[in-house]
């Protein structure tokens, strides 16, 4: 028998990104306690101060949100803790809370990305670092571009978990009335599809960047689904997973939107500037598929997954192959069945 709701919070959202302060922006304006960890003392008292993100301008932060360098007060308690932190800091960000995460709150990782060197999924790393609440380790993903998100435009995501009681309990303290949640069982599909889309995506903006029009950049989609649907099926994950928000729906937000990091990473090399300078312009935001791309890859050898687009994205952004000559080499492939 399920067990019966739990009221909601307190809720603790380990880092200030983007992100992560939209979560617990989102969280706070329903009246749930938050505690929005940040990584020093320095940091927390300029947001204290500011009462806003210095990229989410315009959105003061909710007066049951408290912004804290003290990890062991801010999880102590806490009924679930997001980790919304780039993908390549989840583990160490994951080793600090170890210590101060205690009871049995549901865990939420809501970062898109592969592992370097390991090419572990986020809830994976958590499984590592945080074996004792492994159980109630779910993923969120989906079409979320956090300024929308932030402004209260109707949005759907996917919360993925290995139980119904995780997950629910996941949705029942997410859900609003502009923020809409589903649930699925497919955690390897829902994280990989959130992960891999940005890889795509960064050739997405070089479509569009080198003004190829609408045709080639629904061709480009609908390979590119394909091909990380293929990787996805091959690790374990539903094909159906693909078909939905956390695949089709977040593959066409960050493909399309001019909000979208790693779009605007493709259009950048598209004009020629190099991917340091595309970094650069982010501002200090992250574009997860820059890091994705070489993991993707080896995971995609672990399963032998050929993943044309992936390959040549990679030797665009790490080996000095022009946007030019990596759309001749893709369109001069061999035809084949769809």
């Amino acid at each position: 028998m399920a067990s019966p709701p739990q009221p909601p919070g307190p809720a603790a959202v380990v880092g200030t990104t983007t992100w992560g302060t939209t979560l617990a922006i989102i969280l706070a304006r329903r009246g749930i306690e938050v505690r929005l960890l940040a990584r020093t003392d320095a940091e927390a008292a300029r947001l204290s101060e500011a009462g806003e993100h210095p990229h989410l301008a315009g959105h003061a932060f909710p007066e049951s949100l408290r912004v804290t360098a003290d990890w062991a007060a801010g999880l102590d308690g806490a009924s679930v803790v997001l980790f919304a932190v780039p993908a390549q800091t989840m583990r160490e960000n994951a080793k600090r809370a170890a210590p101060h995460i205690g009871g049995s709150p549901v865990v939420v990782p809501a970062a898109k990305g592969l592992e370097h060197g390991t090419y572990k999924r986020m809830s994976q790393v958590l499984d590592d670092e945080l074996p004792s609440t492994a159980g109630a380790h779910c993923a969120l993903s989906g079409p979320n571009l956090a300024r929308e998100v932030v402004r209260g435009l109707p949005t759907s995501t996917v919360v993925a978990g290995p139980g119904p009681d995780a997950t629910r309990r996941a949705q029942e303290l997410l859900n609003s009335k502009t923020f809409r949640v589903y649930t699925n069982t497919d955690v390897i599909g829902t994280e990989l599809a959130g992960a891999l889309k940005n890889v795509i995506a960064i050739g997405a903006g070089v479509v569009d960047g080198m003004q190829l029009g609408d045709n080639a950049k629904a061709g480009f989609l609908t390979r590119g689904l394909a091909e990380i649907t293929r990787l996805g099926v091959a690790a374990g994950a539903d094909a159906l997973t693909f078909a939905g928000n956390a695949g089709l729906g977040d593959l066409m937000a960050t493909c399309f939107s001019t909000l979208s990091r790693n779009h605007r990473v493709g259009i950048a090399l598209a004009q020629g500037r190099s991917l340091e300078e595309a970094i650069a312009a982010l501002g200090g935001e992250v574009a997860e598929g820059v890091a994705t791309t070489p993991a993707a890859l080896d995971l995609a050898r672990s399963h032998g997954v050929e993943m044309p687009i992936a390959e040549l994205t990679n030797r665009v952004l790490f080996e000095g192959l022009s946007p030019k000559d990596a759309l001749g080499e893709l369109m001069a492939r061999v035809p084949r069945p769809e």
